[in-house]
């Protein structure tokens, strides 16, 4: 983790691509106590496609009109 001034961080932020390149935690102090932390972005997560969800996804042995008229049924 580096440590960084106020004055050192205002500085670098004109050069971010320099100050942050090793991806690590940088903390910013002010008269030795820390004032904020500045963290690496996570990478996303991937999407999985449409086609792949869909065959995870269980089928239905009712069809949804018979369990529709069903659900109808019982609040009558």
């Amino acid at each position: 983790m580096k440590t960084l001034t106020i004055r050192e961080a205002r500085e670098g932020l004109s050069h971010p691509e320099k100050m942050f390149a090793d991806g690590d935690e940088v903390l910013v102090v002010r008269h030795g106590e820390a004032v904020a932390r500045i963290l690496p972005v996570k990478s996303r997560c991937s999407l999985r496609g449409l086609t792949d969800f869909l065959a995870g996804q269980p089928m239905q042995s009712v069809p949804s009109e018979a369990l529709l008229a069903d659900d109808r049924e019982d609040r009558r």
